[in-house]
């Protein structure tokens, strides 16, 4: 096993029950893993015996199954006395299907391994009701005629479920059929192309079954991870929270990253733990923190609000209640502006933002093609108002996110304008024919694709922006008409990196939505990354400035924004009229993730709600704020 190192000194983790390290990133801590992973198949192999695995499926398991792959085709890492057994299979599925855990497993492992395929043990999604009890007993049976798992990885979903053990499941519970909570469909729904298509059904390794394993690793990245990661790890054990279960076990560890811990009172709320170094950043965690608890704005409150809540320390290194509330007021106060590109003519001393120069150039980036008005529609508003060179970069088509319904709907206006064309009739029957398992053609892509752009260009006209600054970059790596992307490759920085070299802009927008490990957000954030280390050399790019938005899933802390732009009612409203032209994504929209509310709900109600937080802190009362963090590169 990898010695991982604790995460801190027993003080620091009092609240905690079981081992867990925290990575940087998702990345790092899924290349430990599979190092472990690699080095229990060695040892095993020296010895001349079978290593037992168990494994898990979902995002979170990938970038292991990655590196695996790559250790295998690099390093020589053989799987010839390597035995998997699978978590789960939803049901009723066949083995071929796309959403298939049979089809993922092979997808990301083991079509790319040398394991005896007669090795591979993954729940029958296709076993007949009849055959299904005495299946999963058989499933527990062969598990232990191999000697019991060597080694069991997890994720872990929002209900606290490992595998497939929803809330309630028994704590001694073995291999069987299961109902899948809502909240389980509703995650899986984006993979389904709708929860609609989500069966109800699964087959899971049950509790006992996992808690007999030698060693059991369980992986969360992401923020909508956090609150479950606490509950799991902070909270009793219980069925409510089946993987709570795992605190019983005696090796297991939790592998999170930063957004995954976020909720740990050790990370959260630190100073009630023990004794800090008080830095600038945790200062103003703390400072907005407290407000919250006292539900006081920041010149209210006073040393005794400190002290009985365990941050006296930060008075005696900082001084009286008063000195600590002026200076964070100040701070936020700071990044408040109507002038998200600098004021001109202005002391830019306390702005967030240059006054020079005074018309500057700006790339708005736009993972999705309505990311840029959902997500800082009004601040977009405003830079153009004011007089800046605006360029939007669409990076991606968006055409998965268009329903064949839609898609439908303006084939058959183009055959109503064009009756007489045959390539329309073929592409209305490709359409109306297409099976929800099987993946877009090209033409239908193109279709769906040509739909988002103009909505996109109906959007960027409203808010006046000439056609000759749109930019739509279809990056490669999206262009695979599945939920599964391809790696990022050269072309795809190389196009990101010649717009930002042709245009020499003075801001980047760019979506910080970092939390997926695999969300297109992250990916496209990752190739301007890339870009700005090849120009980063370039004299131009001393000038140039990155800002950060959250998308439609969630906001910055109060404590980490770096600039909000107020936005008045009648900037609300002209920012949701640009949300509309985005027709084909309103009124049950395909990727609506665990949030039922419309985007244009959401962008207002984030919007709302960071502007009444700012005023419950003491400042001014505004109708919606829309908040940025400056990325230094």
């Amino acid at each position: 096993m990898i010695k991982y190192s604790q995460p801190g000194a027993f003080e620091d983790t009092r609240f905690e029950k079981t081992h867990n390290v925290v990575f940087l990133n998702s990345v790092e801590g899924s290349i430990c893993v599979a190092q472990e992973i690699a080095n229990l198949i060695k040892s095993k192999q020296e010895k001349n015996k079978l290593c037992v695995l168990g494994l898990a499926t979902g995002s979170s398991p990938i970038k292991v199954y990655e590196e695996l792959v790559r250790m295998h085709k690099e390093d020589g890492l053989s799987f010839y006395n390597v035995i998997t057994f699978n978590l789960d299979e939803y049901y009723p599925m066949g083995k071929k299907s796309v959403y298939s855990y049979h089809y993922f497993m092979h997808q990301h492992l083991f079509n790319h391994i040398d394991i005896n395929p007669e090795n591979i043990n993954i729940p029958n999604g296709a076993i007949s009701q009849d055959e299904l009890h005495q299946y999963c007993i058989d499933y527990d049976l062969k598990i232990k005629d191999c000697g019991g798992l060597d080694f069991q990885l997890l994720g872990i979903g929002r209900t606290g479920h490992i595998g497939f053990n929803e809330p309630g499941s028994h704590y001694n519970s073995g291999t069987r059929s299961i109902t899948l909570d809502h909240l389980t469909r509703v995650d899986a729904a984006p993979s389904f192309l709708g929860i609609d298509n989500v069966p109800k059904k699964a087959i899971t390794m049950g509790i006992g079954t996992v808690k007999k394993a030698k060693r059991v690793v369980l992986l969360a990245w992401g923020h909508n991870k956090a609150v479950i990661v606490k509950k799991t790890i902070e909270g009793e054990i219980t069925s409510e929270v089946p993987a709570t279960y795992l605190q019983e076990h005696h090796n297991t560890t939790f592998i999170l990253n930063d957004e995954a811990a976020q909720e740990l009172t050790r990370l959260k709320t630190p100073w009630l733990v023990g004794p800090c170094a008080w830095t600038e950043d945790l200062i103003s965690k703390a400072i907005v923190w407290l407000c919250d608890l006292t539900q006081k704005s920041i010149l209210k409150l006073t040393d005794k609000d400190y002290n009985d809540n365990g941050m006296s320390s930060l008075l005696s290194q900082e001084g009286t209640a008063y000195d600590i509330n002026i200076k964070m007021f100040n701070k936020l106060q700071h990044t408040i502006t109507g002038w998200p590109g600098g004021k001109p003519d202005s002391d830019d001393s306390s702005r967030p933002e240059r006054a020079n120069p005074r018309k500057k150039r700006i790339i708005i980036f736009s993972p999705h093609p309505d990311d840029d008005v959902i997500s800082m529609g009004g601040t977009f508003d405003r830079l153009v108002e004011q007089g800046h060179e605006v360029h939007v970069a669409y990076q991606t088509s968006g055409n998965i996110a268009v329903s064949d319904h839609e898609a439908l709907k303006y084939a058959e206006i183009i055959k109503d304008i064009v009756p007489s064309d045959p390539n329309i009739d073929l592409l209305i029957k490709k359409i109306n024919s297409k099976k929800i398992d099987v993946e877009d053609d090209l033409e239908i892509r193109k279709l769906k694709g040509l739909i988002r752009k103009r909505e996109s260009l109906a959007a960027t006209r409203f808010l006046g922006v000439p056609d000759k600054n749109v930019h739509f970059l279809n990056l490669p790596f999206y262009e695979t008409g599945t939920i599964k992307k391809n790696t990022i490759g050269q072309i795809d920085i190389h196009i990101v990196t010649d717009l930002i070299a042709k245009i020499k802009p003075h801001q980047i927008y760019a979506a910080g939505d970092l939390a997926d490990p695999h969300g297109t957000q992250k990916v496209c954030f990752d190739l301007i990354l890339a870009a700005l280390e090849i120009l980063k050399s370039q004299k131009h790019m001393d000038d140039c400035w990155i800002w950060l938005y959250r998308g439609a899933w969630h906001e910055w802390d109060i404590d980490q924004i770096d600039m909000v732009v107020p936005m008045s009612p009648d900037q609300v409203l002209k920012k949701r009229k640009a949300i509309f032209y985005h027709e084909s994504q309103k009124d049950g929209v395909m990727f609506q993730g665990n949030d039922t509310r419309e985007f244009w709900v959401r962008a207002e109600e984030r919007n709302n709600e960071t502007a009444r937080k700012y005023h419950q802190l003491g400042l001014a009362d505004y109708a919606a704020l829309e908040a940025f963090k400056r990325y230094h590169y």
